[in-house]
C-alpha cells in the first residue's frame, strides 16, 4: 500500500497535503473469518477438557485409556485430546472462513457457552455428584 502526496504552491499560504490514495477502506477490511475461527476453537476445547474430565471421573475404562503416562494419570490423555481437538478445528475453521465474515457476536456466544459448560464439566462438586 503507497500513499502519494503532492503539494500545491501558493504563494501566501504553506503547501498542503493532498492525498491521492486509491485504495478504499473495504479494500483494506479484513474478514473476520480467522479471528472467529480460533474464538470457536477455544470454546470446542474448553467443553472438550471438561466433557472429558467428566468422563474420566464417571467411567473407569475411559479414565485408563486416557492415561498415556503413569506418573500424570488421566489427565495427560485428558489435555493431549484437548490440545488435538483446539488445533484440530482451528485449522479446519480458519480454512473454511478464511474470506468470510461470520456473525461475530453469534459465535462469541457460542464460545461462551461452550467455556461455561466446559468450566462446569471442571468443578469438582459435579462430576463427584454423577
Amino acid at each position: 500500500m503507497t500513499q502519494h502526496v503532492t503539494y500545491e504552491s501558493t504563494a501566501l499560504a504553506p503547501p498542503a497535503a493532498v492525498d491521492t490514495t486509491e485504495e478504499t477502506a473495504a479494500e483494506i477490511a479484513r474478514p473476520s473469518g480467522p479471528a472467529a475461527a480460533v474464538v470457536l476453537a477455544a470454546g470446542l476445547a474448553s467443553f472438550t477438557l471438561g466433557l472429558l474430565s467428566v468422563l474420566t471421573a464417571v467411567s473407569p475404562s475411559i479414565s485408563s485409556a486416557l492415561t498415556l503416562s503413569d506418573r500424570v494419570g488421566d489427565l495427560s490423555g485428558v489435555t493431549t485430546a484437548t490440545v488435538a481437538v483446539y488445533v484440530a478445528s482451528w485449522g479446519a475453521l480458519a480454512v473454511w472462513w478464511r474470506r468470510s465474515d461470520p456473525p461475530l457476536m453469534r459465535i462469541a456466544g457460542v464460545a461462551a457457552a461452550l467455556i461455561a459448560l466446559g468450566l462446569l464439566g471442571t468443578f469438582p462438586p459435579f462430576f463427584n455428584a454423577l
